[in-house]
């Protein structure tokens, strides 16, 4: 899986970021060449985006410290730099953290945002047949039967793909480790990695972690397993997925929606022109990280969940919690959230929290149980 051949930077830095060297907030792009090992494309090379926020004058001098690299790896449906970088005033994530002194690192793995997309994701009749009508007759004269009928991507080309991308940033900014930032399915991501290859890992840092405790500690016996190569969202489904999560006054702010949806269609334009616009994500095939694996892992790993989050039940983090054998360990309850909690009221909080644990391995000088933030 050490399988990173090269990068190309996608974007100029103006003479007067470079002049700065100080507290000029910069956005780079990097394309990571990877050997793929989803099915479809096992064995080709491929781009994985990634895009870093960083101060102008760290990266000048090409290193912020070891201890403050940062990785985010995204769920299974938003890209990463739309997750964690929105383009709202205190909204985004990585710059909260870049502002603090971290080189922030976001990565779409395959299927995602401006990384590579198999060709079996632009045929509309890929999705489940149930989803097809609304591109009738827009893209399709009627439901159709699916020209790649398996799950598209696993769970171990996208183990393959971020080890792609932390090999990157480990040569990039000379350190032996670094932190990983996890939303939803990006807990078994980057969670599973770090119980793979803890000596890149320096901290975690996970975010509604979708923890299966009883998942199948292999893969499926035929691979690539049967299923539908792909689903679709969009914009009705997308709101209608996060008010349901709505538990307490002003818990998000209708323009924060609107910039989220709209950076989600800029980051898939084949998807913007399928019926209304919608955003495509390939189906992930998944196992490995449940009890057994959880239960060998060292890194100290900060856990939050959103007390109204409907996706991913707060009952399956504490049981992460639980069943994590890592000494140094926290669990924050996030009060009027839900599973977005990053793009709401209550962010700035696990923003702070986030750092705090980064930095100082502990939040409100805890190291160990559960705190409560937002009450």
């Amino acid at each position: 899986m050490r399988n990173l051949l090269f990068a190309v930077l996608g974007a100029a830095v103006s003479a007067a970021a470079i002049a700065d060297d100080g507290g000029t907030l910069l956005t780079i792009d990097h394309y990571v060449r990877v050997t793929s090992t989803v099915p479809a494309i096992a064995g080709q090379e491929v781009p994985i985006y990634v895009r870093e926020r960083v101060l102008a004058g760290a990266a000048l001098r090409g290193a912020t410290g070891g201890d403050r690299v940062a990785l985010f790896v995204h769920g299974a449906g938003t890209p990463a730099e739309v997750a964690f970088d929105v383009p709202q005033p205190d909204y985004s994530w990585m710059a909260y953290l870049a502002q603090a002194g971290f080189d922030t690192f976001a990565m779409d793995t395959t299927g995602y945002g401006r990384s590579n997309r198999p060709a079996a994701m632009n045929d509309p009749c890929n999705l489940a047949r149930d989803r097809q009508g609304a591109f009738v007759p827009s893209l399709i004269a009627a439901p159709c039967a699916p020209t790649y009928p398996h799950a598209l991507t696993t769970i171990a080309s996208d183990w393959n793909d971020i080890d792609g991308v932390v090999n990157y940033i480990r040569a990039l900014r000379h350190v032996d480790k670094v932190s990983l930032l996890a939303w939803s399915l990006g807990g078994p991501r980057a969670g599973g990695y770090a119980a793979q290859h803890p000596e890149n890992v320096e901290k975690l840092v996970l975010l509604a972690p979708a923890y299966g405790r009883n998942a199948s500690p292999t893969p499926p016996a035929t691979m690539p397993p049967d299923g539908v190569p792909m689903n679709t969202q969009s914009r009705e489904e997308f709101y209608a997925n996060w008010d349901r999560q709505v538990g307490c006054p002003a818990q998000y702010e209708p323009a924060v929606g609107e910039a989220v949806w709209s950076s989600m269609l800029a980051s898939d334009p084949v998807g913007a022109t399928w019926g209304p616009g919608v955003r495509r994500a390939p189906q992930t095939a998944t196992w490995g990280w449940n009890a057994a694996a959880v239960g060998r892992t060292q890194t100290p790993t900060l856990m939050i969940a959103g007390q109204h989050d409907k996706q991913v039940s707060p009952d399956r983090v504490r049981e992460l919690y639980a069943d994590l054998a890592a000494p140094q360990k926290l669990l924050v309850d996030l009060a009027c959230s839900s599973h977005n909690a990053m793009w709401e009221k209550n962010r700035l909080l696990m923003f702070k929290a986030s750092l705090d644990w980064l930095t100082a391995g502990a939040v409100n000088g805890m190291k160990e149980g559960t705190l409560r933030l937002g009450y």
